[in-house]
């Protein structure tokens, strides 16, 4: 099945996505900073280079896109019907990488939170939000 949009038109698409300060994340940031946690962002020296560090807690936080990191059984991901095996291969290698990066920042002594971006939608924001701070505050980290 061919593209629906010329090369050009994609292209200027996929130049538009971010992998920074994407809402999600700036949503967490913004409630992280109210509540009076301060961190750091995207630490190159750690594995991964994390979205949200908080080194006090010894704690990250990844905030991932549905579709970019193949959040099974999320309405958000949606397999492409243009491309399938490519966008499958480039999922599966980032779902890859995000358990070698956990593995190895765990092991590091970090406690590691994923976030996916459904989870900070309206519906069950709040459920989530609660849940990183009591994480914070308990030091669980059941994610």
């Amino acid at each position: 099945m061919s593209d629906v949009h010329s090369k050009e038109t994609r292209s200027y698409n996929m130049s538009r996505i971010k992998g920074k300060d994407t809402k999600p994340e700036i949503l967490l940031r913004k409630f992280l900073f109210s509540k009076g946690f301060r961190y750091r962002l995207h630490d190159k020296k750690l594995f991964g280079k994390p979205d949200i560090v908080l080194p006090k807690y010894k704690t990250i936080i990844n905030v991932h896109g549905c579709f970019w990191h193949g959040h099974t059984g999320c309405r958000y991901f949606v397999i492409p019907k243009t491309r399938t095996e490519w966008w499958m291969r480039k999922i599966e290698r980032n779902k890859e990488l995000d358990k070698i990066n956990y593995l190895k920042n765990h092991q590091a002594g970090w406690k590691v939170l994923t976030i996916f971006e459904c989870e900070l939608k309206p519906k069950s924001r709040d459920e989530t939000l609660q849940f990183i701070l009591d994480t914070l505050k308990n030091g669980n980290t059941n994610s």
